[in-house]
């Protein structure tokens, strides 16, 4: 299965975000055990480096990025990418930028926290919980 990881899944482990990292480090595991293909888009590093930078310092920001690097698919953010996103119907552009990455890449599914940000979504939308009832 290949699916495409929200920012705040990646969040949970790099950042030790109880209650949420049990199950995203369970997601990330998978992935490194090659039980699942984990895609990020490009765009969603850049995210990375600005939170764990303003969370902890420039060193332990730049280590995340190599993590998700070593661990992950990464989707282009280009011109197309971002003409779908707008045409979406979601309010969240960041998360629409996200599902655009998903639809063009053709995942099986995103996997987010947030589900409700993407009801209108022409792909399966997972909670990490149910993402971990299928593996």
């Amino acid at each position: 299965m290949r699916v495409l990881l929200d920012t705040n899944i990646l969040l949970d482990v790099l950042l030790d975000r109880a209650p949420f990292v049990t199950d995203s480090s369970a997601i990330w595991a998978a992935c490194d055990g090659g039980r699942l293909v984990g895609v990020i888009p490009a765009s969603t590093l850049t995210d990375i480096f600005y939170i764990a930078h303003r969370a902890t310092d420039r060193a332990t920001a730049r280590v995340a990025v190599g993590l998700c690097l070593a661990a992950f698919d990464i989707c282009p953010v280009d011109r197309m990418t971002i003409e779908q996103a707008t045409a979406l119907p979601g309010d969240d552009f960041e998360d629409n930028v996200q599902l655009a990455c998903a639809i063009i890449a053709g995942l099986d599914a995103v996997v987010t926290r947030n589900d409700r940000d993407f009801s209108a979504s022409p792909i399966p939308i997972l909670t990490p919980a149910a993402l971990l009832a299928t593996l």
